[in-house]
């Protein structure tokens, strides 16, 4: 009992030290988690975090942690489920994986269809993003938009078929021209022309 009654004691004393550095570290994490949302083109997004000190003590310690999100400038922050769109909740959880990558010098990161919800110049900030993260480790990401696609190092084509009554995944890594076509054809449909090939080009420039 006294053996417990002192693990318990450290126990509350060093989630209560994380406790306190959480609290700490919040504003620098609000500050840099702002800078690379607005790189994604979420300008004027208004991203906190309140963190409060919880009864019991768990796996992760004594905190509970609510990010509360404001797309918009002048409306106040509330929980992130409730304010974000799917754009917008694809952008802060890409803004937060490549804070959380850079931080803990993972090798490895993969993405599945991260760019859930974006188009156009957003998508081409997505991608900028995803490229930035693969000069330090290797970024594996499933994706359906060409400015995401254009971005890779590689392209792998994932597709379905059935055969004998049953369906099969094939992946196959495409050359640079099949790249350009694959590029184009995610850009204009399985019609592809001149003017996609031209574009598709432009676009992995």
């Amino acid at each position: 009992k006294e053996e417990i009654a002192k693990a318990e004691m450290q126990l509350a004393k060093i989630a209560t030290e994380l406790h306190e550095k959480r609290i700490k570290a919040a504003p620098e994490i609000e500050k840099q988690l702002k800078k690379a949302l607005n790189e994604l083109k979420l300008i004027d997004t208004e991203l906190n975090f309140n963190v409060t000190k919880s009864a019991e003590v768990n796996e992760t310690g004594a905190s509970k942690i609510e990010m509360l999100f404001s797309p918009n400038k002048g409306i106040e922050p509330v929980p992130i489920h409730r304010a974000a769109s799917g754009g917008e909740l694809s952008r802060v959880m890409l803004a937060l994986q490549s804070l959380m990558a850079a931080k803990t010098k993972l090798q490895t990161v993969l993405f599945d269809e991260i760019d859930t919800g974006v188009s156009g110049d957003v998508a081409q900030k997505v991608g900028n993003t995803l490229e930035k993260m693969g000069k330090g480790m290797q970024v594996i990401a499933i994706t359906h938009l060409p400015q995401v696609a254009a971005k890779g190092e590689q392209h792998f084509r994932v597709s379905k078929a059935v055969v004998g009554g049953k369906t099969k995944s094939s992946v196959v890594e495409l050359s640079a021209e099949e790249r350009v076509e694959e590029t184009a054809r995610l850009m204009s449909g399985d019609v592809i022309n001149e003017a996609a090939l031209e574009n598709a080009r432009a676009l992995m420039s």
